[in-house]
């Protein structure tokens, strides 16, 4: 394969959070674009075609673009092969309406004209499945995994170890991999950065992993609770804000007190719009068996400083390393979206100066203060993420809309699945 013409894999993620493109011949220091269908915006899981808004399903299914340019285009992880993610066009060369990675751009500029640059670092858990010869999936057999596993006996086939290899090569920072409390779970979390840069990098590493787990025979699956009986996997977006000079404008702290306004400010837009950040966070069915009560998983509408069981934790850290975490979401939403949703809430806490809620008091495992929680069920939470105007303008109503037409079709289909059923749905996607 030595004269093999490099490629390129023009890639973008759509509204279920899957990473759809094509390859294309690269043409070395150049952008340009790749052709896709609007309608990819009208289709389930079940891969069916509805006329979900801004899909244009009944008018004609026409194009939409991928748009690149030459600094999009990086490393791959896949022989003769570079790729690039690429902002989705409408045939007028408008974004997209219901692109998530434009979504995030806004919410970028948003934050910019306000004096901040939001940086992000986002945490990732799975859990790992086997391919049985008779082609079902088992949990991976990993003899002693605990948590903080490292080595052999956390991950006998050696899956992250070939992750850590390609990941490195292809040019992603990785800060840390390491096994979580239920077996057979594992973290990932790449460095800190800018916001777009560090979406981008999450959302390929996802596919990355997925793909080198499948070639050693692992189904790798991000979906919020694939395994009733244990603990769920959730995606965790910390994020800080740079003033002009470059200072970290998140303050850290012990208590209360401490925290300067904007910390605050950006905490209580989490807490007002805490209902409606769930359908666009948690928007699974499976979701909603992993928010739950005592699950450490960002159920109730509550915040407090170095506390894993509440929704909003503050840094303990001062200085650089002050950040503020969500917790709420999982690896369903599109990763852009899910950024750009937890940006815009914390911005619109600042911009309408909300009044902060206390802190919590309690450990949220047998006891709390907070009183209210994310709606029961997805229904529920897309009701709230359509009453919440505010949210949905800052976001964009048509990508909204979109969201909830297509998730309102899945609750449908979903209705009578339970069990191993209900997570085979899902586990081949997420």
């Amino acid at each position: 394969m030595t004269n093999v013409q490099e490629r390129l894999r023009v890639l973008f993620c759509d509204h279920l959070a899957i990473a759809r493109g094509k390859y294309v011949t690269l043409q070395p220091g150049q952008g340009g674009g790749a052709r896709f269908c609007r309608g990819t915006f009208g289709v389930t899981y079940e891969k069916e075609l509805i006329p979900a808004p801004g899909a244009m399903v009944m008018e004609g299914l026409p194009d939409m673009e991928a748009v690149y340019t030459p600094e999009d285009i990086r490393p791959g992880w896949q022989p003769f092969t570079q790729v690039a993610i690429g902002d989705l066009k409408a045939n007028d060369g408008s974004p997209l309406p219901m692109c998530g990675r434009s979504a995030l751009k806004r919410a970028v500029a948003d934050w910019q004209a306000m004096g901040y640059d939001p940086m992000v670092g986002i945490e990732l858990e799975a859990f790992a499945f086997q391919i049985e010869p008779d082609g079902s999936l088992k949990p991976y057999d990993t003899p002693a995994a605990h948590v903080y596993a490292t080595g052999p006996f956390s991950d006998p086939r050696g899956f992250t170890d070939a992750l850590w290899e390609k990941a490195t090569a292809a040019g992603f920072r990785i800060d840390s991999m390491n096994t979580e409390y239920d077996a057979p779970q594992f973290e990932f979390t790449l460095t800190y950065d800018h916001a777009v840069k560090a979406v981008d990098d999450i959302f390929l590493f996802r596919l990355l992993a997925r793909e080198v787990a499948f070639q050693h025979g692992i189904v790798l699956t991000f979906m919020p609770k694939p395994i009733l009986t244990v603990g769920g996997s959730g995606v965790h977006i910390n994020f800080s804000l740079r003033d002009a000079q470059g200072r970290n404008a998140i303050s850290g702290g012990q208590d209360a007190g401490q925290f300067n306004a904007l910390t605050l400010g950006c905490t209580a837009g989490l807490m007002h719009h805490h209902k409606a950040l769930a359908g666009l966070l948690a928007p699974s069915a499976n979701s909603y068996q992993r928010l739950q009560p005592a699950s450490l998983s960002g159920f109730w509408q509550n915040w407090a400083v170095d506390h894993r069981g509440v929704t909003v934790r503050l840094s303990a850290e001062r200085g650089p390393s002050a950040r503020i975490e969500h917790r709420m979401g999982d690896a369903a939403a599109n990763p852009y979206t899910h950024t750009a949703a937890v940006l815009q809430a914390a911005r619109l806490g600042v911009a309408h100066a909300y009044t902060l809620q206390p802190m919590e008091t309690g450990d949220c495992l047998e006891n709390k203060d907070a009183t209210q929680s994310v709606p029961d069920t997805l229904a529920g939470a897309l009701d709230a993420l359509e009453a919440d105007s505010l949210l949905t303008q800052a976001l964009g109503e048509v990508l909204v809309a979109n969201h909830v037409g297509i998730k309102r079709h899945e609750i449908e289909r979903t209705a009578g699945l339970e069990g191993d059923a209900l997570r085979d749905h899902y586990i081949r996607f997420i």
